[in-house]
């Protein structure tokens, strides 16, 4: 070894043998190794789920709803379907990122014996974001194309309404990840952030109804809601009429979510894998 490999720290060690990129990418060709053997597994809750809930509210209970303002003057089923794209990505995306990534630290240790080897905890986090967009956008594929034989969509807007899907849904991942991070029990927390957060948000946040149907002192409960901007963003695609302004606005809410969250996540990465 050099005097100059001495005098490097670990981690610009580590990132000379395997590059920022690469490492994160590693991490994801492990996590679909596993995957391929295991997807029907997970078929339910990545893809089954958005579906059921489009057939019982938008073709079961929607065939009650007429066409009017409140849906924007198209049917029941092409007013929901954009949002609980959405909603179904924010579910996924965050299971993903509660209990896997905290029994990476915790039970199965995954990520402690990855950051034995030159990958840093940097690259690990990376690799999980990387794989949530890659499942997120999976889901999305299929719902949109199963949704279609259902007359759900009214024109090519709904490419943009999947991204935004994916978008939102890595923007909730990441303060989730972060939140994971620094939980050191059995990850009782998550029962709570699902029951009293997640559902919540998926009740009330312009999913089935629109917020101006929500009494006035509620209403800012929707509006600082994540799944709200994705929502508004995505039904605006898919349907048109979005205003530019609003669409810039909805947009840096989640990417500003999304940036923050990670770079909490990031730090707490490093602090509980490096020793």
């Amino acid at each position: 070894m050099t005097t100059t490999d001495f005098r490097t720290t670990p981690v610009e060690r580590e990132v000379r043998v395997v590059g920022a990129w690469r490492g994160a990418w590693l991490r994801v060709e492990g996590l679909w190794t596993w995957y391929r053997r295991y997807w029907t597994s997970n078929l339910y809750s990545s893809g089954l789920q958005p579906l059921l809930f489009l057939l019982a509210m938008g073709v079961g209970f929607g065939s009650q709803v007429e066409p009017g303002a409140l849906t924007g003057g198209v049917s029941y089923v092409q007013y929901v379907a954009p949002a609980l794209l959405v909603a179904g990505s924010m579910q996924f995306a965050v299971g993903e990122s509660s209990w896997p990534v905290l029994s990476g630290f915790k039970w199965q240790k995954s990520y402690v014996a990855i950051t034995a080897t030159p990958i840093t905890p940097g690259q690990v986090l990376g690799g999980h974001f990387l794989w949530v967009g890659l499942r997120v956008t999976l889901a999305a594929v299929v719902y949109v194309v199963v949704a279609s034989f259902f007359g759900a969509w009214t024109g090519p807007g709904v490419v943009g309404a999947a991204l935004v899907g994916v978008v939102t849904g890595l923007a909730c991942a990441a303060p989730v990840t972060a939140l994971a991070a620094t939980t050191y029990d059995e990850g009782g927390r998550f029962s709570a952030l699902f029951r009293f957060v997640v559902m919540p948000m998926v009740l009330f946040s312009g999913t089935f109804f629109p917020v101006s149907e929500l009494p006035l002192a509620l209403r800012w409960l929707a509006w600082v809601s994540p799944l709200w901007h994705g929502n508004e963003l995505a039904r605006g695609l898919a349907l048109g009429g979005l205003d530019l302004l609003p669409a810039l606005g909805h947009a840096a809410v989640l990417v500003a979510l999304f940036a923050v969250g990670g770079l909490v996540a990031r730090h707490f990465f490093y602090r509980r894998l490096v020793v």
